[in-house]
């Protein structure tokens, strides 16, 4: 049974961001570090791969859409990505970044010390693209954690770049928010699990990781994308504004 568990959730190859989080000394201290998907769609794939798997077994992964989808663009099952940064990272990824992401699970089940089971996934159980928001009512909660075993107490997941706890019928849903790219504030986001749950962030120098990120990474547009997401440029009501159709509001049956 695990006592400390570190949740990083939507890198998305923001290696200064990861560096930051990685140096708390509460990451270094857990158990394993369990990585809730979207790890390698950003400015900086190979380092955040080779630096993650350097780390060895304490790292737990778990496949996130846009893992997904770079893998498939490179195995020639797409055309496209939507996301522009995606076609250039999947680029970049070795042969062996590649077998690594092929073999990453969807989902996965811990036991924590005073937390029981708790299920670890990117966007719902179900589906890694699926949209679910701290505000979602408790009829999409009963959809989307219907298929669950009762003992699975605690849902963590991410997708949304949002930071939040809630209770949806009994059980425990976390989302650590987002490494690489924040929405609404500044800084990595992450959480500490075990015996409690505790949302963090860490803060980090923005104008440093900005000029890293410009020097190091051949992505063209580099700069307007570091300035974008590294200083969250995206309010939280932005995301919400654009998830919350995805989440079935103002659909009527």
């Amino acid at each position: 049974m695990l006592s400390h568990v570190a949740v990083l959730s939507d890198i998305h190859g923001v290696l200064p961001a990861l560096e930051a989080v990685l140096d708390e000394p509460d990451v270094r201290a857990a158990d394993r570090i369990v990585l809730t998907g979207d790890i390698t769609a950003g400015p900086q794939p190979t380092q955040v791969l080779d630096l993650l798997t350097g780390l060895g077994d304490r790292v737990v992964w778990i496949s996130g859409n846009a893992d997904r989808e770079l893998l498939e663009y490179r195995r020639g099952r797409r055309d496209a990505i939507a996301d522009p940064i995606a076609p250039w990272a999947a680029e970049q990824l070795r042969e062996d970044h590649l077998a690594l992401l092929a073999r990453l699970p969807t989902s996965l089940t811990l036991t924590l010390r005073g937390m029981g089971k708790v299920l670890f996934c990117h966007a719902t159980p179900r589906d890694d693209e699926e949209v679910v928001l701290v505000d979602s009512s408790l009829d999409r909660w009963q959809e989307v954690f219907g298929a669950l075993d009762a003992d699975i107490r605690t849902v963590v997941l991410g997708h949304t770049h949002m930071p939040f706890v809630r209770l949806a019928h009994g059980r425990l849903v976390i989302n650590p928010g987002s490494v690489g790219m924040p929405y609404g504030r500044t800084g990595a986001h992450w959480a500490l699990l075990g015996p409690g749950v505790e949302l963090r962030t860490t803060n980090f120098d923005i104008e440093a990781a900005i000029a890293q990120a410009t020097r190091n990474s051949a992505y063209p547009e580099i700069t307007e994308w570091a300035d974008c997401f590294l200083r969250a440029r995206a309010t939280d009501a932005d995301a919400l504004g654009a998830f919350g159709p995805r989440d079935g509001r103002g659909i009527t049956p």
